[in-house]
């Protein structure tokens, strides 16, 4: 009786545990009109590696973002739609002053939040940050948060 109550604590402890577990991200997704144009963007302009994708339907390039996350860049959008700022993912560098600079070597045009000065808006914790559309015109942070 002792070793059948001992399997079913473990048991249920595995179960609870399980369904306690809290999600983590694991990949984004941009559907976009043009995918070679979005993947040069994401790949020269943003510096992220191209990993293998399963589809092999030439319309996927996928992005290793950080660690076990993923950028998925699927093409079939039939036009480009206008995104709110409010709407962006975010990126941290070691500094933005830095990225900036490559930003106008690529001739990529970024700004604060109101797009109206290029000097990198500071949040009320220090951060500093800018944005900038990719082809497609999804938002774009950086950041140089340091978590």
């Amino acid at each position: 009786m002792k070793k059948i109550f001992g399997i079913l604590f473990t048991l249920s402890t595995i179960f609870t545990s399980t369904l306690n577990a809290q999600p983590h991200f694991n990949h984004l997704t941009v559907f976009v009109v043009d995918l070679a144009k979005s993947s040069a963007f994401y790949k020269d302009v943003m510096g992220f590696q191209v990993v293998p994708e399963p589809f092999h339907d030439n319309r996927h390039t996928w992005f290793k973002i950080g660690e076990h996350n993923e950028l998925h860049v699927v093409s079939g959008a039939k036009e480009i739609i206008t995104h709110d700022i409010n709407i962006h993912m975010a990126f941290s560098v070691p500094s933005v002053e830095d990225f900036a600079k490559h930003l106008d070597s690529m001739n990529i045009k970024y700004g604060d939040w109101s797009q109206k000065n290029k000097t990198p808006q500071v949040r009320p914790d220090g951060v500093k940050q800018i944005y900038f559309q990719d082809p497609d015109g999804y938002w774009i942070e950086v950041n140089d948060d340091k978590f």
